[in-house]
């Protein structure tokens, strides 16, 4: 069964263009150590079943999931995502 991890930060290649991928994803583990993963490393945690993400949105956990762009690239969006607004896009960037 894998553990579930709430994401609370992410990095982006151009912070500033909404069209540009999230390079990193991150949080708090619950000894208030803070954990970073590059997207890839998060896709492969999930497809292994090891871990599994969400957010907080408007007081409701949203569950993160894996999708595939239109060039056939994988990449994480949250399940009630439709084309806006984005729930991982509007996190704050990780330090």
């Amino acid at each position: 069964m894998s553990s579930s991890h709430e994401i609370l930060c992410i990095n982006k290649d151009d912070r500033q263009n909404p069209q540009e991928r999230i390079t990193h994803i991150g949080g708090k583990n619950s000894s208030g150590t803070r954990w970073k993963l590059t997207l890839d490393e998060a896709i492969r945690s999930i497809e292994k079943g090891e871990y599994a993400f969400y957010v907080y949105r408007g007081g409701s956990k949203v569950d993160v999931i894996i999708s595939t762009s239109r060039s056939g690239r994988k990449y994480l969006k949250t399940k009630n995502d439709g084309e806006e607004p984005n729930n991982l896009l509007s996190l704050p960037e990780c330090t």
